[in-house]
């Protein structure tokens, strides 16, 4: 080892041990300032990078996509409970799939006709904002004992519309740098999920397998691990989408695993260390988002982050209410069970938060990308407002309509 790489590697470890500190001690006291503590990482990540001198710390999207993003996910669909998924996946997929794309439209028209932005350049900022991060207020669901069913679809619709989202981007990016077709659009799309799909169902059930033939909780951990990661990484490399495949692979060892017989013992085990390692996650997740941005930059963007604002929220409404809304009530005689509340669509729409994934594709654009830094710009602005505004109001609209209360008969 070279001195170089031995100092880069100390460096990185005193990094991270700096984080965790951080973490630890912004959760201590967020407890009885009872601010959102997502909110509050960010704000310590955007004073640090005030702070610290130029590329002290580097946020990239590798550090994003391919260190946090596989762990939270995987976190995530592990708890998924099998009845609510059951009861919400059809308005997950609604809401993943074209409730993306209508979204990503609306912010591309919007922007267009507000600021003048080529549509093209208009959907990649729709692609980039257009999945929501509820990491801020599913803990404000819990301590206000909302329907499990509500947090079941507001965390499901987070997982699959990163998926979603991501391919989306990498579609838009393609259509602005080369020569892509709408049928080879479609038909990539198409493909992605399809594969993704299959590549998670087969990790999962593989891991299952494994974890259920062995009585070692320190194995059953590192192959939890490794299914989390290795189902990311093997997915990605053959460029299809790792997070689709690490939420497929994640709720197939919660569900199938369950049913096949886990033992007690392996599934406290499994939820002890994920859920620390989920905590972990999520605190750099949200310093780093801070980190990454720039006031300065955001005031020179004002208007068309202001603009790009109304697009969000007019295409989030759109999509809960119009989209789910008008689906749910169609259901709603034949099958009750899956009723969905208006209070929960007002939650839904509030709780339509953006965070480090829509960061992540902010920054992997290309160099050379036409108006790159007005987009960055744009798609920060979105991911601050919703933190800020809409994560620290969000236990408040809990409250104030009534969703606990609002659990539709089973």
């Amino acid at each position: 080892m070279t001195e170089a790489s031995g100092a880069a590697t100390l460096e990185a470890i005193r990094v991270f041990v700096a984080l965790a500190a951080v973490a630890a001690v912004t959760a201590v006291v967020v407890r009885r300032l009872r601010i959102p503590y997502s909110v509050a990482l960010v704000v310590l990540g955007l004073v640090a990078g005030a702070l610290l001198p130029a590329g002290a710390i580097t946020v990239t999207p590798e550090l994003v996509l391919l260190v946090l993003v596989p762990g939270l996910v995987f976190e995530a669909a592990l708890r998924l409970e099998l009845a609510e998924l059951r009861q919400t996946f059809g308005w997950m997929v609604l809401l993943a799939a074209p409730g993306v794309l209508v979204s990503a439209a609306i912010v591309a028209v919007v922007l267009n006709l507000a600021t003048a932005l080529p549509l093209q350049l208009g959907m990649v900022v729709g692609a980039m904002v257009a999945a929501t991060d509820p990491v801020a207020v599913i803990s404000t669901f819990r301590n206000l004992g909302a329907p499990r069913r509500l947090a079941t679809l507001v965390e499901g619709e987070s997982l699959f519309n990163d998926g979603t989202a991501l391919v989306l981007f990498v579609v838009t990016v393609n259509s602005v740098t080369g020569s892509v077709t709408i049928g080879e659009t479609a038909g990539t799309v198409i493909v992605t999920v399809v594969s993704s799909i299959a590549i998670g169902l087969a990790a999962g059930w593989l891991a299952s397998r494994l974890i259920k033939l062995i009585d070692d909780h320190s194995i059953e951990l590192t192959i939890s691990l490794a299914t989390a990661y290795g189902t990311y990484l093997l997915t990605d490399g053959l460029h299809q989408s790792g997070i689709i495949a690490t939420v497929v692979a994640g709720v197939v060892i919660g569900t199938y695993g369950r049913a096949v017989g886990l033992s007690a013992r392996a599934l406290e085990t499994l939820d002890v260390v994920w859920e620390f390692i989920a905590f972990l996650l999520t605190a750099f997740a949200f310093l780093l988002v801070g980190l990454a941005i720039s006031f300065s930059d955001l005031v020179a963007a004002a208007p068309s982050i202001l603009w790009g604002l109304v697009a969000i929220l007019a295409g989030r409404a759109v999509v809960v209410y119009g989209l789910l809304g008008g689906a749910a009530r169609l259901v709603r005689n034949r099958r009750p069970r899956t009723h969905v509340p208006l209070s929960w669509l007002h939650v839904m729409f509030w709780a339509g938060l953006r965070g480090a994934v829509a960061v992540a594709m902010a920054l992997s654009l290309p160099s050379d990308f036409p108006q790159r830094a007005l987009l960055q710009e744009i798609t920060f602005g979105v991911v601050l407002f919703t933190l800020f505004v809409q994560g620290t109001t969000a236990e408040r609209l809990v409250a104030r309509v009534g969703a606990v209360e609002a659990e539709p008969a089973s």
